[in-house]
């Protein structure tokens, strides 16, 4: 009998923005000198494009709708290689640094934009540093509002930057709106959630241990959820001058070996193709079970595990 974890598939998460995008730069970086760096995005994700087609992968594109703004054949690209085009706002903001109107105005101009961009529809969201937490409760009715389905926003996890260690590990839905949320993949280790879904985890630690933390979620019942940045295969980038030491080593480390990294955790699936675009990897949870699953405390509907 076929092991019933070799078919439930990954899934590759690229949130596409500028290495100068990030949040732990956006004390030092104005937005308004945004436009006086150089842009790396475009050839960056057409390496992704690239080692996703030769590893016969897709997988959906988080993409800011000020990069769509500035590079639209890019946005066609990533739509007609097959994979799933999303929002991942329009201008990098977090979440909880905004207000419910000026939030959801930037999640109304990025579907547009990308809709209009990309010709296809845009269902999914994930915030700027996974930024939906308790500081932002009304974040799920916005994006409802806005006409998405589902959110990718939850990392739930404990971090100096972000993090909401008390969601749930499992998809769920938001118990005011019914949306769903897939949260980054976690694992327990002794009690402890540990982040194992991708970004610096994946380009400090060894391939073998992503790849055992993989099969790990599989063994739980719910498709692994891996994100990464076009600007994370990419050591050439120029360096932030003025940037914490803390930030420096996060966002540079490991970024000589991520390529090679990427390639080789896809290349691994073999023939049966485990990794794949959301939309599909949770077309159950999005389509078949809008109400499946038990409640948590917190009135959380868990769809898994």
């Amino acid at each position: 009998m076929e092991n019933a974890t070799a078919i439930i598939p990954g899934v590759l998460t690229i949130d596409v923005e500028e290495h100068f995008h990030v949040h732990a730069f956006s004390s030092i970086i104005d937005r308004a000198d945004w436009p006086n760096h150089e842009s790396r995005v475009e050839a960056n994700t057409d390496r992704i494009l690239q080692i996703f087609a030769d590893g016969g992968a897709t997988g959906t594109f988080f993409t800011l709708g000020c990069v769509a703004d500035r590079h639209p054949a890019l946005i066609r690209r990533i739509v007609d290689a097959g994979h799933e085009l999303a929002s991942h706002g329009q201008g990098h903001y977090a979440v909880f640094n905004q207000n419910r109107a000026t939030f959801l105005e930037d999640v109304r101009r990025s579907r547009l934009t990308l809709e209009d961009t990309g010709g296809a529809a845009v269902r999914g969201y994930r915030a700027a540093s996974f930024s939906i937490d308790a500081r932002s409760p009304w974040a799920y009715e916005a994006l409802a509002e806005a006409g998405y389905d589902y959110s990718s926003s939850s990392h739930p996890i404990t971090h100096d930057l972000y993090g909401d260690p008390d969601a749930p590990r499992h998809p769920f839905r938001e118990p005011s709106t019914g949306m769903l949320e897939i949260p980054i993949t976690t694992l327990l280790w002794r009690g402890r959630r540990i982040p194992a879904g991708g970004g610096g985890f994946f380009r400090m630690f060894p391939l073998a241990l992503v790849r055992a933390n993989m099969a790990r979620m599989r063994a739980e019942g719910v498709p692994p959820n891996f994100y990464l940045h076009p600007w994370e295969i990419d050591p050439g980038q120029p360096r932030i001058n003025g940037a914490p030491l803390k930030s420096r080593l996060r966002h540079t480390i490991g970024l000589g070996r991520c390529e090679s990294k990427l390639q080789r955790l896809i290349a691994s699936g073999g023939s049966d193709k485990p990794w794949t675009r959301m939309d599909e990897a949770y077309h159950g949870w999005l389509n078949d079970f809008p109400a499946a699953g038990n409640a948590d405390s917190d009135g959380h509907t868990i769809l898994a595990g």
